[in-house]
C-alpha cells in the first residue's frame, strides 16, 4: 500500500463514521474493481437499475457490469429518441430500484454537495428510487460545502462542458463564469446533509481518481 493509498484509507473511515451519523451507509473500497463487486452484491437479482450521466460509473466498469448481466434490467436513457420517449424513461427511472450517480464534491463531515442543469439526476437523488447508489473517487473529497462549489466551478464543470459540447463561459474559459447562458449546467445546487430514510443513500468511496 502506497502513502497515498493508506492516507485514502483512513480518510475513508473517518468520513464512514460521519456518514452513519447522517444515515447515509458509507463503505470504503481501494480500486474501482472493488467498487463494482461491491455494488454488484447490493443489488438484488431481478431488480432495474438507471443511472444519471456519470463519469465515474462509466469509468469504473459498473455500466459494462450492469450491461453484460441477465439478472438486473438496465433502464437506459440512451435509448430515448423522442420527447415523449424520454419522459416516459425519466419516470421509470423515478420508480427503479437503484439509480446509480457519484456526487461533484464530498465534504469530509459527510455531506453530498451536487450541481446539475436539468436536475434529472437530483430529482433521483431527492426521491423516486428506491436506493441510490453514489460511487466517488477520493478525489472528490473536500473539507466543506463552499470548497465542494468552488470544486465544482474549477474542476467539475469546466471538463463537463467539454464532454457535452455545451456552450457556456466553463468551456471556453477553463473555469466556472458564474452564467446564465442558455446552456447553463448549474441551475440547481443541492446539499445533502441527511437522509431521512436510513440507508436509502449508500456512499461508496473509491480510492482511486475517478470522474471530474
Amino acid at each position: 500500500m502506497t502513502p497515498k493509498q493508506q492516507a485514502y484509507e483512513t480518510l475513508a473511515k473517518t468520513m464512514i463514521k460521519n456518514f452513519e451519523k447522517r444515515n447515509i451507509d458509507a463503505f470504503y473500497c481501494p480500486t474501482k474493481e472493488d467498487a463494482v463487486t461491491l455494488v454488484m452484491e447490493l443489488m438484488k437479482e431481478g431488480g432495474t437499475v438507471s443511472m444519471g450521466g456519470s463519469a465515474t460509473v462509466r469509468e469504473s466498469g459498473l455500466l459494462d457490469a450492469i450491461q453484460s448481466t441477465s439478472s438486473i434490467r438496465f433502464i437506459d436513457r440512451d435509448t430515448a429518441k423522442t420527447p415523449e420517449e424520454k419522459k416516459a424513461i425519466f419516470l421509470e427511472t423515478m420508480a427503479a430500484d437503484y439509480f446509480l450517480m457519484s456526487s461533484n464534491a464530498i465534504t469530509i463531515d459527510g455531506e453530498l454537495v451536487n450541481i446539475d442543469g436539468n436536475g434529472n439526476r437530483l430529482a433521483c437523488l431527492l426521491c423516486g428510487p428506491e436506493q441510490v447508489l453514489v460511487l466517488a473517487g477520493m478525489n472528490k473529497v473536500v473539507d466543506d460545502v463552499d470548497s465542494g462549489i468552488q470544486r465544482i466551478g474549477t474542476h467539475a464543470a469546466p471538463p463537463n462542458a467539454a464532454r457535452l459540447g455545451t456552450r457556456t463561459p466553463c468551456a471556453a474559459l477553463g473555469h466556472c463564469g458564474d452564467c446564465h447562458s442558455q446552456d447553463c449546467m448549474c441551475c440547481q445546487i443541492v446539499i445533502t446533509r441527511h437522509s431521512r430514510r436510513k440507508g436509502r443513500i449508500k456512499v461508496i468511496l473509491i480510492g482511486e481518481e475517478l470522474g471530474f
